[in-house]
């Protein structure tokens, strides 16, 4: 067990490495110049206290230095904690607008991933032994699952939103709510983070509820089911040992789909004008902010990395055979 957690934690800080590394780049390939987006921001026009400004703000985010002295710099700042100061709020600090931002991404994606998985994997169960399930609320599984998270969100603004009136359609909480631990303001967070949420769980539930669907079929009709049931198994015991072999690629699919669960929130915060890292990429995009746009697609890959890293251990934990390869090859 410890040589197979120490080879996924090598595997795993080289990836952090180079995703890093390429999110570094990024920013800096893309069209467009940061300083001259802040100095376009201010009302000086004599060409000298322009270029004085510019000397200024270059000096102040160390783009005056050579690109790869950027980057020793970078990764000697990083582990000192330090993200740099944003363009776009200058002179915030980028750890500081992150750390703001990130509860409310993390309020939306942890939910939906956890509730979306549970439920979706019972409702396929469910849905493998009755026809009619399957015949009827399933498809609306193909339809959620083939649908984009943004347009999802779109729909269910308009519909609950607009059109009901029963949900907000914007923002984290209203203008004329002062923040604090009451139930009104814990209740408008509710009530602006339900739409986000939902199109969320939807688009995730579908997914899951086809692939455990599919699986549990599979699994009953494999030859140790019919075997168990010749013996004369109880038929709730042979479900039971088929939703345990059902559930562990669902696991494995869980730790794939994590970036597109991450992406698809992102886009979903955009929507509804949630305040999460979302909406901090879109700012840091319209306003060439490379250093808060590297912060955010830094937590995203912490944020992902520790996730999968969490399943694999689970997977790991659940599942007999993967130890007994271990044990194997550890002899």
């Amino acid at each position: 067990m410890r040589r197979y957690l120490a080879r996924k934690i090598l595997i795993y800080a080289l990836t952090f490495v180079a995703a890093v590394s390429i999110n570094w780049l990024i920013p800096r390939l893309m069209p467009g110049d940061p300083v001259r987006t802040m100095l376009g921001r201010g009302s000086a026009g004599d060409p000298e206290t322009m270029q004085q400004m510019r000397d200024y703000y270059e000096s102040v985010f160390g783009l005056d230095e050579p690109a790869w002295q950027q980057y020793i710099n970078f990764w000697t700042s990083l582990f000192q904690g330090d993200l740099g100061i944003s363009v776009w709020l200058f002179p915030r600090p980028v750890s500081e607008i992150l750390l703001a931002a990130v509860p409310y991404t993390l309020a939306l994606l942890l939910p939906s991933i956890l509730l979306s998985w549970i439920a979706g994997n019972r409702f396929g169960a469910f849905a493998a032994r009755s026809k009619w399930l399957d015949n009827t609320v399933l498809p609306l599984g193909y339809i959620l699952t083939a649908t984009p998270y943004m347009w999802l969100g779109i729909l269910l603004a308009w519909g609950l939103g607009v059109v009901a009136g029963w949900f907000p359609t914007a923002g984290a909480y209203g203008f004329g709510t002062i923040p604090g631990w009451n139930w009104t303001f814990i209740w408008d967070l509710f009530l602006h983070w339900f739409l986000p949420f939902a199109s969320l769980f939807l688009v995730a539930f579908g997914g899951w509820a086809i692939g455990m669907r599919n699986l549990i079929i599979y699994e009953l009709e494999a030859e140790y089911s019919t075997y168990l049931e010749a013996l004369g198994a109880p038929r709730k015991l042979v479900r039971r040992y088929a939703f345990r072999n059902a559930v562990l690629p669902q696991m494995t699919g869980l730790a794939v789909q994590l970036g597109t669960i991450v992406a698809g929130a992102l886009l979903t915060e955009i929507v509804f004008g949630y305040p999460g890292l979302g909406n901090l990429i879109l700012q840091a995009l319209n306003n060439r902010d490379f250093f808060l746009l590297q912060g955010a697609f830094l937590f995203i890959v912490i944020g992902v990395l520790i996730a999968n890293f969490i399943v694999d251990v689970i997977y790991v934990l659940v599942d007999p055979r993967t130890r007994t390869q271990m044990q194997g090859s550890a002899a």
